[in-house]
């Protein structure tokens, strides 16, 4: 079709690749619209920057969501469902491509498109970048030029007929949105469904914390919304209980009771999940507390402690038996390299100075057996006593493994029992 200035804008030319079906879309803040693109250089050969159909998933834009290309939506306010266009632009309009497309390829990559981005004005961050990660988006933010879109519009849904995401939801809609979420939690733990349930309750809490951003800490607004918020955390803690994520109860009980340390429910949850990793001094801290400042749990607390005692007996009937001998002390006197050296050197002196018979035989001196060739059998120790070898003669000293640089037995460390 004929090239044409869209809708008197500045800077923006379309080409209708494939016709759409029925009327222009009416869009409102809140609107989605999901769809493909492609962007491609506007030079000889069209090279292609990015392609959303690489990744195989559409893109979707919230209207009036301040989406940092602009341009787009009025591009897309122009499409029927089904339509697929070709759009030139201006460098004017495409000045913040590069960081557009730097976040979608981060997302893509299973990374964090706002990853050490300042909060500011998008154009305040593009000069924060020395670098955006990419050569191609770098040379385009270096060198802002007109660039080609080619869309394809899936479909547009009004505000009402989807869920939205919490980041997508004005304040009204996050205040109405808290206590269906609760409620739906609720529903989910009766069903002991804790993993769904979780998620509901985590939901809201993130709705209501997006809210209090926008207060001032402690005062009359802030403290409303925490009071909204404490029953969620606790009851996000109680699925996760049940779900075995003890180290998240710690740390989500912990930062309660940091800001409400009165609160008994978080002090036995945190009780409960310090049990659970064997914390048991902590566990008893815990239950203690609770049950100071609220005496109507006194009974929960008592049964709690019966069960923890009950399962640090076990444990430790179990730990004496994994490691009852594994530091006891060998059976009979260790001998040393050292001693074995001495006794060997000890032999052969005895040999070469025996006095030689008759026939070169080594004469046996008054009170000693001969010595058989290859050296005297190694003599067995018996208790309390230790062989003791001199040059010419060999005798019985009594003395301790010390004598000869042994360690004596029954020094080495055991597990008392």
């Amino acid at each position: 079709m004929e090239e044409t200035y869209l809708l008197n804008v500045e800077g923006v030319k379309k080409k209708i690749l494939h016709g759409g079906q029925g009327e222009l879309p009416k869009l409102q803040d809140g609107s989605k619209i999901t769809f493909h693109f492609q962007t491609l250089k506007d030079d000889f050969e069209r090279t292609v920057i990015d392609d959303s159909r690489e990744a195989g998933i559409p893109m979707e834009l919230i209207v009036g969501k301040m989406f940092k290309l602009e341009i787009w939506e009025t591009l897309l306010s122009s499409m029927r469902a089904g339509e697929v266009a070709e759009f030139w632009c201006d460098a004017i309009h495409t000045g913040m491509y590069a960081l557009v497309s730097r976040g979608m390829r981060r997302i893509a990559e299973g990374q964090d498109p706002l990853e050490g981005q300042n909060h500011r004005c998008g154009m305040g961050n593009m000069f924060d970048y020395h670098s955006t990660g990419y050569d191609d988006l770098d040379e385009l933010q270096r060198t802002p030029q007109p660039l080609i879109f080619i869309m394809e519009l899936f479909r547009v849904e009004e505000p009402s007929a989807y869920k939205r995401d919490t980041w997508a939801m004005s304040k009204e809609e996050k205040l109405a949105a808290v206590p269906v979420l609760h409620s739906e939690g609720n529903r989910l733990v009766l069903r002991k469904e804790f993993g769904q349930a979780a998620a509901k309750y985590q939901e809201a809490v993130i709705c209501l914390r997006n809210l209090q951003a926008k207060e001032k800490p402690w005062e009359e607004g802030w403290l409303k919304l925490e009071n909204l918020v404490t029953p969620l955390v606790l009851n996000y803690c109680q699925c996760q209980l049940e779900l075995g994520e003890y180290y998240e109860v710690l740390e989500h009980t912990t930062e309660l009771l940091q800001k409400h340390n009165d609160n008994a429910k978080a002090y036995f949850k945190r009780a409960k999940a310090h049990a659970a990793v064997w914390n048991e001094r902590e566990a008893r801290e815990d239950f203690l507390r609770a049950s100071n400042l609220d005496p109507s749990m006194a009974a929960a607390v008592k049964k709690e402690m019966k069960q923890l005692g009950e399962r640090m007996r076990k444990k430790h009937v179990e730990d004496r038996k994994r490691y009852q001998g594994l530091f006891q002390a060998p059976r009979g006197p260790r001998v040393s390299m050292r001693q074995e050296r001495r006794e060997v050197g000890d032999r052969v002196t005895l040999q070469e100075e025996a006095p030689q018979g008759e026939l070169g035989v080594p004469e046996t001196p008054a009170g000693l057996h001969p010595v058989p060739r290859g050296g005297p059998e190694r003599p067995q120790p018996c208790p309390g006593l230790v062989l003791s070898w001199a040059p010419h003669c060999a005798t019985e000293t009594e003395g301790t493994g010390a004598a000869l640089g042994t360690e004596a037995p029954g020094h080495l460390w055991a597990l008392e029992t």
